[in-house]
């Protein structure tokens, strides 16, 4: 499972990025991260700021909502299937 990291810590940790002459392989280890989580950061950052194709922080997390949503929904779906099913067996005259 994916750590995850305070909204604090993932933009000072970019803000350093771009602050510092450091590589970021040399800041994520001082920072103790992995990386490419580091860079993952830094992409995702560029997005939100609008410089740079992809789905924002805010799109991802209405996505991710979204498709929680239609699981459970689907799952709902499926046991309503299944009891109408079983009713419909119990009402059956010829039973």
């Amino acid at each position: 499972m994916a750590r995850r990291y305070p909204t604090a810590f993932r933009t000072e940790a970019v803000a350093l990025v771009y602050s510092s002459d450091q590589s970021i392989r040399s800041l994520a280890a001082d920072l103790g991260i992995a990386d490419q989580t580091l860079r993952n950061w830094v992409r995702q950052a560029a997005i939100d700021a609008g410089q740079q194709q992809g789905l924002t922080t805010t799109e991802h997390e209405e996505l991710r909502r979204l498709q929680r949503e239609n699981r459970v929904l689907r799952e709902e779906r499926e046991i309503l299937k299944k009891a109408a099913a079983f009713f419909a067996r119990e009402s059956d005259p010829i039973r």
